[in-house]
Order: C-alpha cells, then sequence, then structure tokens
C-alpha cells in the first residue's frame, strides 16, 4: 500500500474515533458505516455492515469511560486497520474517506477536535515526538543516549 493511503488510513480513523461520543457522532457513524457497505455483498439496502455494530459498540465505550480520550487512543489501532483494508481491497474508497474525514473535522470544530498520537520504540530504538510544537535534541557526543539529554518544547 503506498505511503498516501496509510496516511489517508490513519487520518479517517482519527476522525472517526474523535467524532465519538460527540454531538458529530450520528453522521459520522452513518458516514463510516457507508464506507463499509458494498452493493455486491449486501443482501437487501437496510442492511447494515458489521463494521457499523463495531462503531456504535466502540462509540458507547467512549461514552462509558471517564476518560474519553485514552478510550479514543485505544480505539484507534483498530479502525485504521480496518480502513487500511478497506483501501487495500478498494482503493476507489479514498476519495469518500477524504471527504469523511473533512466533514467530520468541519462538524468538530477548532473546539472539539482532538488528536492522538501513538509513540513507540523498540530494540533500543528513540522516539522524539510533540504535538503542536517542536522537539529539540541536543546530543553531547556521537551515539550519546543517555536519558535526559534532550530538551522538548511544546
Amino acid at each position: 500500500m503506498d505511503d498516501a493511503l496509510l496516511v489517508l488510513a490513519q487520518a479517517g480513523a482519527g476522525a472517526v474515533v474523535a467524532a465519538m461520543a460527540t454531538d458529530a457522532w450520528n453522521s459520522a457513524r452513518l458516514r463510516a458505516a457507508h464506507l463499509f457497505r458494498r452493493s455486491d455483498s449486501d443482501p437487501t439496502e437496510g442492511e447494515e455492515p458489521l463494521e457499523g455494530e463495531l462503531l456504535e459498540r466502540d462509540n458507547q465505550l467512549v461514552v462509558a469511560m471517564e476518560d474519553r480520550e485514552e478510550a479514543r487512543a485505544r480505539l484507534l489501532p483498530g479502525w485504521e486497520l480496518r480502513l487500511r483494508l478497506l483501501l487495500e481491497g478498494r482503493p476507489e474508497a479514498a476519495e469518500e474517506i477524504r471527504r469523511l474525514v473533512d466533514d467530520i473535522e468541519f462538524s468538530l470544530g477548532t473546539a472539539g477536535r482532538s488528536s492522538v498520537q501513538i509513540n513507540s520504540a523498540r530494540d533500543h530504538g528513540q522516539v522524539f515526538a510533540a504535538q503542536g510544537g517542536n522537539v529539540i535534541v541536543h546530543r553531547s557526543g556521537p551515539g550519546d543516549s543517555a536519558p535526559g539529554r534532550g530538551d522538548a518544547e511544546g
């Protein structure tokens, strides 16, 4: 899968989970469920795909959680994977996902937007990350990986 579609799957998942437990949810849920509906596999027009049920269950989890941002962060990878698989099978869905992201972001407005950032480092790797700011790393020498050697500004 090309990088642009991976980024689109991430954006789509981020928008969908950001809409959970907000006033934008009903519209976002219907549009997201529609993405997974395929006319050649739906026996009747009114039937909803499994993803539609999952969307509603996940929304209920977010509603029930005291820390809704944590719930959204935990749900994000699953929806990203679902959208990646959808795009692998139906790359033509990309434009519909772009419109969904735009519409959800518009519905949420700047006050309702939330960002989820997941960073992982393995096998002695390092991650330097920031949202809405800069990360400035000062090293004292080649190969210096001592903890506490970086300064973050945000």
